[in-house]
Parts: C-alpha cells; sequence; structure tokens
C-alpha cells in the first residue's frame, strides 16, 4: 500500500470533478482498491502500487484534456477512463479532425475516438466496414466522408445504397410508386446530407446523377468506378447479396459497409452476409474494420443506457 498526492494544475477542480462531482465518483467506480480524497486542487489517493500507477495515467491524461478544452463531458470522460492507453486516447480526442464545413459554418468533424479511426481507416483503405450499435454515428461519419471526397475531386460521384429489409416489412402493401415505396427506407441518408450541402446543390447533384441513393436490388450488373460507396444497414444483406455489392468495386472507387449486428431484420432461416463478410475478409491486406461501441454513442444520453441494458441481457 501507498499513498499519493496529486495536485490539479492547470484545471479547476470542478471541471474535473463534475456536477455534484459525478466524474469523482465514477473515477471511484473504477477503481474500487484505491481511496480517493479530495479536496480543492489535491486529490490524496491510498492503495496498490500497481493500481496506483494505472490511476496517476489516468489523471494525468483527463488533466490535460481539460486543460485544453477548459471542460469535460461525460462522452470525453468515458473514453479515457475506460481506454487501455489513455495518453493516446487523450491525444486523438484533442486533435481537431474537422471533415468538412457544412451550410452556415456548421462543422462537422469526428466527436470520439472510434469515428476518428473511422476516418483514418477510410483514408487507409479501400475498403472499410464500421459496425456498431445504434446512435454511434457509424453513417454520418461515413457520409461526410464521402461529401469530403468529393468536394476535394476524389471521386466524380457518390452512391448510398441500402437493402429495402426493415423490421419485416413488405413494399408491397406500401402505397405509392416505387420511388415513394423506397424513400422511407433510404431516408437517413437524406437527412445526413442536408446538414453537409446546401439544398440547392443537394438538389442538383440528386439530379444530375453526382449523388445517387438508390436500394441495394439497384447495383446488380454495375461497375462503380470513380466514386464513394456507402452500403449502410448492411446487418440486412444476405450473404448473395454481400457478395454481388462487393464485386461492384471499379477504378478509384472508395467503399464504407456500415452495419450493426444487433440489429437484423432478415428472416431466421437466412444468414447476415454483414457477419459472414466480417469473418472471411478480416486481415485481408486494403480491408479495415472499425468497431464502434456504446462508448460512441452520441444521441440522447439514454440511448447508451438502453443499448447497454439489452447488451447484458442478450
Amino acid at each position: 500500500m501507498t499513498e499519493r498526492l496529486f495536485e490539479l494544475n492547470g484545471a479547476e477542480p470542478s471541471q474535473l470533478y463534475g456536477p455534484s462531482n459525478t466524474f469523482l465518483k465514477q473515477i471511484g467506480v473504477h477503481f474500487p482498491t484505491l481511496k480517493i480524497v479530495a479536496r480543492g486542487h489535491s486529490i490524496k489517493v491510498i492503495g496498490p502500487d500497481d493500481v496506483m500507477d494505472e490511476f496517476e495515467d489516468k489523471l494525468e491524461a483527463i488533466l490535460a484534456y481539460v486543460s485544453a478544452n477548459k471542460t469535460l463531458d461525460q462522452r470525453a470522460f468515458d473514453n479515457l477512463i475506460q481506454a487501455q492507453d489513455a495518453a493516446k486516447v487523450n491525444h486523438t480526442l484533442l486533435k481537431d479532425e474537422i471533415i468538412l464545413h457544412g451550410p452556415n459554418g456548421r462543422i462537422i468533424k469526428a466527436k470520439t475516438v472510434n469515428q476518428y479511426k473511422l476516418i483514418e481507416a477510410s483514408v487507409e483503405n479501400d475498403l472499410v466496414f464500421a459496425v456498431g450499435p445504434a446512435g454511434t454515428g457509424k453513417t454520418y461519419t461515413a457520409v461526410a466522408l464521402a461529401v469530403r471526397a468529393l468536394k476535394n475531386r476524389e471521386v466524380r460521384r457518390i452512391i448510398m445504397t441500402r437493402p429495402a429489409v426493415e423490421a419485416g416489412e413488405n413494399l408491397g402493401f406500401l402505397p405509392g410508386d416505387l420511388k415513394e415505396k423506397l424513400d422511407p427506407y433510404l431516408q437517413p441518408l437524406y437527412d445526413a446530407l442536408r446538414d453537409m450541402l446546401p439544398k440547392e446543390k443537394l438538389e442538383y447533384f440528386l439530379e444530375n446523377k453526382t449523388i445517387e441513393i438508390a436500394p441495394l436490388a439497384f447495383m446488380r450488373g454495375r461497375t462503380l468506378d470513380d466514386a464513394f460507396v456507402i452500403l449502410d444497414e448492411s446487418q440486412n444483406t444476405t450473404t448473395s447479396q454481400m457478395k454481388m455489392f462487393l464485386t461492384r468495386m471499379g477504378e478509384n472507387a472508395r467503399f464504407i459497409i456500415t452495419g450493426d449486428a444487433s440489429q437484423i431484420d432478415l428472416p431466421k432461416h437466412q444468414k447476415s452476409g454483414l457477419k459472414e463478410a466480417l469473418s472471411k475478409l478480416e486481415g485481408l491486406k486494403g480491408i479495415g474494420i472499425v468497431k464502434l461501441d456504446g462508448r460512441d454513442v452520441i444521441r440522447h444520453p439514454l440511448v447508451k443506457q438502453i443499448i447497454k441494458a439489452y447488451e447484458q441481457k442478450d
């Protein structure tokens, strides 16, 4: 057992401890073998040497973040306290990785460590799988990367697609023509684009097919050259659909495949093309796999708790 005294140089105690000492209490839960006593700008800690070293590493990373940002939110705290290498995570969080500027000066950037990993993976690989639960920003980040590539003239077009399988609904029973039947399935992709492009430019790109949003079945038989291609909700592809999509890749093409293996809506007798592709393709050169989790959830705070509850029950 040892005792150490830590000084909060460069950080206000209220920023580190959180509202009503929320973060301080969570630190205590994370280090149950340590006795932590905080008074003003000093923290006295008593406990085993090896645990004390880990505590010091994480405290230094958190202090560095607070000193640089003058604030500490729950998402940043979770990333730092749960990381195996807090200093490396802190370095990533401190990077000002702006993907692009949307309408009215809107800044679109990575908000979590794994979203930043998705950006890096897309730069380093022509084919990337982004897998994780709802609300982790995988589709939104992928769309932002596609728009950036188009603006930088790295590709000539963006193609976004989804399998038309949603919670067992049958397209034949929906009202309207084919476009009206399919648009509700593709709406999240339109929503993301509206955040990133002015209305007039988006309408122009959609009209002249610079940006194409279509169901997965429309990809069959095509070769996708000079394109940034996103397959969303890929957990609802069959094995043959996934293979068909992957083999559409043409010259100067970049693919991002997003999916959530916990929300498969296929009939029980059908295997998910996403799961099979991950098992067959992991480790191949030129293919990146980024796994997002509850720490990356950027929706309402309850979403993170809901995901955790379902994972524990499963």
